[in-house]
């Protein structure tokens, strides 16, 4: 397959900054609800004084001229318009590596580990393992976008993905995927099986965890530490699903408040980087930098995309048609926050390494990047 690609750099409009900042200044701000922080949403003071920072703190263009530093092209895969960063290393041995983001992330999320995956040389690792990095756009995501149509599926964006990777020429690729990503990036693999040398995922959910209505004798089976991660998976089951629900059902009604106001954007997105980071930390920026935070809803912000982002939760609630399990050899990394359990996975996987830290969570790249990248070394340093 020959793609035409077309160069990209991304060039957010003055005029779309200083609305940005006329908005937030115009914000209309609810009432403080009683009981706890965080128990009923993101509290006012908290949400006030980092749209306060967005507004006079955050440099958009810092962030923006680091996402440009790197190559950025543009697509049609399946009539739809497909953005990515194609990081090429300088280590003539290096093998293809797709990173796949989630929601609701970004390509902001690979920022810090491009560089120690591309050029591992210039970071004081290993150059024996290096990697060609594709960095796509969720379709709906980003500047993936506008949605061409409907039918966006997790398993047809993987088949975007895999001809995104024979039309840039790699026959044989590296994948690694988070959140969404794990999921498809596994998808990818059953797509492709001759093509796709092992697939990495981290905050694996879909195929990783029991159902719903674990038999009482299975759940007695379980270890003390499957027990604590099926707890968790119950309570985000209890707890933590509004967002799924809404973007799985009525994605296009979302979209108007998010779209029409930066403080509703950022309080959807904000909730999830308190509640999926690692639990140690108080707020969510004592998880991931709170510029790379604000970078990353500025994407959404800037691209308009919260109900085209939202949509794949919406054809995922009403299109669960999958391809069969594949045999390719998958690897997992497990962060404090995540709730996979091995034996499940291995129901659908060709689980052949499992790693568990004790820090950190769903957004390992984000969080914990030295970790992820030793990780995903360490993984594809035993497949070929």
């Amino acid at each position: 397959m020959t793609l035409t690609l077309e160069p990209f750099r991304i060039a957010i409009p003055d005029a779309d900054l200083a609305d940005l900042k006329t908005r937030l200044a115009a914000t209309r701000w609810p009432e403080q609800l009683p009981g706890p922080p965080w128990q009923r949403g993101v509290p006012v003071d908290y949400l006030r004084a980092l749209a306060e920072y967005w507004a006079d703190g955050f440099d958009w263009r810092a962030q923006e001229a680091e996402l440009n530093s790197y190559p950025q092209y543009r697509t049609q895969i399946d009539g739809q318009t497909v953005h990515f960063l194609h990081v090429e290393s300088p280590e003539p041995h290096a093998r293809p590596l797709i990173l796949l983001h989630g929601w609701p992330g970004s390509v902001v999320e690979f920022l810090d580990i491009i560089g120690p995956l591309s050029d591992p040389r210039a970071h004081g690792l290993d150059p024996a393992q290096a990697f060609h990095l594709v960095i796509p756009s969720l379709v709906g995501y980003g500047f993936s976008t506008p949605l061409s149509g409907p039918g966006w599926t997790a398993t047809r964006i993987a088949a975007a993905f895999t001809e995104l990777m024979a039309g840039l020429g790699y026959s044989r690729y590296c994948v690694q995927g988070g959140d969404y990503g794990s999921f498809i990036g596994p998808v990818m693999g059953s797509l492709a099986r001759d093509r796709v040398i092992g697939v990495h995922v981290n905050a694996p959910a879909f195929g990783f965890m029991p159902g719903r209505n674990l038999p009482d004798d299975e759940y007695a089976a379980l270890t003390e530490s499957e027990r604590r991660h099926v707890a968790k998976g119950r309570e985000w089951g209890a707890e933590k699903t509004g967002y799924f629900k809404v973007q799985g059902t009525r994605p296009q009604t979302l979209s108007y408040g998010l779209t029409d106001s930066p403080v509703g954007q950022l309080a959807w997105i904000v909730e999830k980087f308190k509640e999926w980071t690692d639990g140690a930390e108080e707020l969510p920026e004592d998880a991931v930098p709170r510029d790379r935070l604000l970078a990353n809803v500025s994407v959404y912000w800037f691209t308009g995309t919260a109900g085209s982002s939202a949509n794949l939760y919406y054809e995922t609630t009403h299109n669960r048609a999958l391809p069969e399990p594949s045999d390719v050899p998958t690897g997992v990394a497990l962060f404090a926050e995540d709730a996979a359990i091995r034996r499940y996975a291995e129901r659908n996987h060709n689980i052949v390494h499992w790693s568990e830290f004790d820090c950190g969570g769903h957004f390992a790249a984000m969080e914990t990047p030295k970790l992820l990248v030793d990780d995903i070394r360490a993984f594809f340093a035993t497949v070929t």
